[in-house]
């Protein structure tokens, strides 16, 4: 589903960022440390431009594609046997409903401050999207951040690998405009790949979990609460380590890194621990 999002600030200056890394690493980084008529210059030139055009493609694709829309008429089945769980309300123990959009939430939905909507599976809003990240939109945000992560470190390594070179030439051509670009780029690079990184591995752990960056936060209260009560909080969508990531990323392991999402199903039941449980005791 296609979403009516608007390019914002952060939106265009994330853009921009990407752009300039680009053809700085193309034109100036590669060009300088290889040539770009050479051979490894013409190799890194497409490698790197390959994985740019992944980073712009999922990007665009997270930025635009809607991330869940709860329908109208959803109305929770609490006599369905093949559904045993329902999320509460934490106090009265009614079922989760929105009074902003005036419908029933279905599991992991959360109602979004910023779009003015109920999400499914709902993880988080992103100002540099201007877009939420949910139930469809989630597996290709991740795979941008994937391709940026490593975009960021490979054109930090031709940054390095280009002041490397000695020649006299070079030296002084960099201390002209290319010494702008070179301060710029290390400026961008540095704590965007740091930044990146740690979002990549946040996420990695979010995903082997089966979790969401809101569900993580209220499972630590949840663990919290349980402990202090004396026992012990699981979380019911986690499914073990290779459930999870097929679930979350596709059952083809080759196309993990593929902005595909057909196999996501319709965000309003997810399977959960209790399925092998019920499953389990009425096969005995």
């Amino acid at each position: 589903m296609k979403g009516s999002c608007r390019f914002s600030l952060p939106v265009t200056v994330a853009a921009t960022a990407i752009i300039y890394i680009y053809f700085s690493t193309l034109f100036v980084f590669i060009d300088q440390w290889f040539g770009l008529t050479s051979s490894p210059g013409i190799m890194n030139a497409v490698v790197f431009t390959a994985v740019a055009l992944m980073c712009i493609f999922n990007y665009s694709v997270a930025i635009f594609t809607d991330p869940g829309r709860v329908p109208s008429t959803f109305v929770p089945d609490i006599e369905d046997a093949e559904n045993p769980i329902h999320e509460i309300k934490r106090k009265s123990g009614d079922l989760r409903y929105c009074q902003k959009c005036s419908h029933y939430k279905p599991p992991r939905a959360h109602h979004c401050r910023v779009c003015r909507r109920c999400v499914l599976r709902m993880d988080h809003h992103c100002i540099w999207m201007n877009n939420c990240v949910g139930h469809a939109n989630y597996k290709v945000f991740f795979v941008f951040i994937v391709y940026a992560v490593i975009a960021c470190i490979y054109s930090l390594v031709l940054l390095v690998g280009s002041l490397t070179i000695d020649d006299e030439k070079d030296e002084q051509q960099s201390e002209g405009s290319f010494r702008t670009v070179y301060v710029i780029s290390g400026l961008l690079l540095v704590p965007l790949s740091l930044a990146l990184s740690v979002l990549l591995g946040w996420h990695i752990y979010l995903i082997l979990r089966n979790k969401t960056t809101i569900e993580y936060h209220e499972g630590v209260r949840a663990m919290w609460l349980a402990e202090k009560g004396g026992d012990v909080y699981s979380h019911p969508y986690d499914l073990g380590v290779y459930e999870n990531l097929i679930l979350l990323l596709g059952p083809n392991i080759l196309c993990w890194l593929c902005p595909t999402s057909r196999y996501i199903g319709s965000g309003l039941r997810f399977h959960t621990a209790y399925d092998k449980t019920a499953g389990a005791s009425t096969s005995k």
